[in-house]
């Protein structure tokens, strides 16, 4: 069985490289002779996934002004009302690889909160004209996101994983039934455990994670998390651990946390993670925290998968839902406007400290639930082909 992974740009986001990393193995390991490859916007970044058969360019092409494809392309959209064929050219560095495919993953989970998406409803439309299996994997996705045009092409898939009850429920209610619930597949990652910095304490490190995607959504969260920075120093005896989860231009964690470490490494209890890791070795650092602060929903899913009690910084269906499947409740997630308020941040860090014990006691018993259900994505996809 070949499968292509496609609408993915590139694994500076250290949470996408989670997600290629743990499918392939997942894939891997409960396929028998299933070959992955992988259709990438960066391809030169995603070299560290050693386990892929394959690696392409699926960055997207433009269209040069004049020559024959522009002239033909304005003709479709303008006679016709057809984008269909300028989408195609576009999108061709990943159309030319379905013929050779079995199955199509779309995994960017998060690609339909976006607005529309006629790049990946034209690729999608061109898998299931070639008669292949076409499968969205792992997603999240809001009511808010809906639209009809997205509906219409949720339709085309033969199957949809959602990762979350939450999403599982609305594209439920849509009356989609090609729609089954499974856990995101980076519960399951490995995680490779590096020698610790200077100034870590072991079992009384709390890490952070913050990043411009919030910081940009709400400029007055960033005085905020320095408040908090500065309440766990002045009350507390813990290291912080600055964590950074994607370093790619324009959405550089690394950069805002800098700024953090040059106000506070003066007081010797503020640690900057370097930002050349990869995603294994984020999940080793995280893995040995007593607490997690974060942003980026794949740093928190490194923290929940090894115990660690964990306060989610920003409003999304997936912080939400995933919260939800764990404790039954949307518990330690704050929304978007809650991240402007120091003390509401304050004190959802007091109210994870109050609850360590009780927490960690409570991801004990359902990570491994979590993990089968990773797996069941799995099973899902190699009931396609029975």
């Amino acid at each position: 069985m070949k499968i292509m992974m496609f609408a993915h740009n590139g694994s500076l986001n250290r949470g996408c490289e989670a997600i290629v990393r743990s499918s392939t193995s997942l894939i891997k390991e409960k396929i028998n002779g299933a070959q992955v490859y992988l259709a990438s916007a960066k391809p030169e970044t995603d070299q560290l996934i050693t386990k892929l058969d394959g690696i392409y360019d699926g960055s997207s092409q433009r269209i040069k002004k004049y020559s024959f494809t522009w002239l033909r392309s304005s003709l479709h959209v303008k006679l016709f009302k057809d984008e269909s064929y300028a989408l195609g050219k576009m999108n061709n560095n990943i159309v030319k690889h379905i013929p050779s495919m079995d199955i199509c993953l779309s995994i960017g989970g998060d690609n339909y909160c976006y607005g529309e998406q006629p790049g990946w409803y034209e690729i999608n439309r061109r898998v299931k004209a070639q008669g292949k299996k076409l499968v969205l994997w792992g997603c999240s996705i809001g009511a808010e996101d809906m639209s009809e045009r997205k509906l219409a092409d949720l339709k085309l898939f033969d199957l949809i994983l959602a990762r979350e009850t939450l999403t599982y429920e609305m594209l439920k209610g849509k009356g989609l039934n090609n729609v089954k619930l499974v856990a995101d597949p980076a519960f399951t990652m490995e995680k490779e455990e590096l020698t610790l910095p200077d100034g870590w304490q072991a079992g009384n490190t709390v890490g952070l994670n913050f990043s411009p995607l919030v910081s940009d959504k709400n400029p007055q969260s960033q005085q905020a998390v320095r408040d908090l920075i500065r309440h766990i120093i002045e009350t507390t005896d813990m290291t912080i651990a600055l964590t950074p989860h994607v370093i790619e231009g324009g959405n550089n964690d690394f950069e805002i946390l800098q700024k953090y470490y040059e106000e506070f490494k003066h007081t010797g209890r503020v640690i900057l993670l370097p930002n050349y890791l990869n995603a294994t070795q984020y999940k080793g650092y995280i893995a040995r925290m007593r607490f997690f602060i974060g942003a980026r929903t794949h740093a928190t899913i490194a923290a929940y998968s090894n115990y660690v009690p964990t306060l989610v910084l920003g409003y999304s269906i997936k912080s939400k839902g995933i919260a939800k499947d764990l404790f039954g409740e949307e518990k330690l997630v704050l929304n978007l406007q809650e991240l402007s308020n120091s003390t509401k941040l304050i004190n959802g860090f007091k109210e994870m400290v109050a609850e360590e014990d009780d927490i960690k006691q409570k991801l004990q018993i359902v990570i491994p639930y979590m993990k089968q259900m990773s797996y069941k994505a799995v099973e899902h996809l190699d009931e396609l082909f029975q």
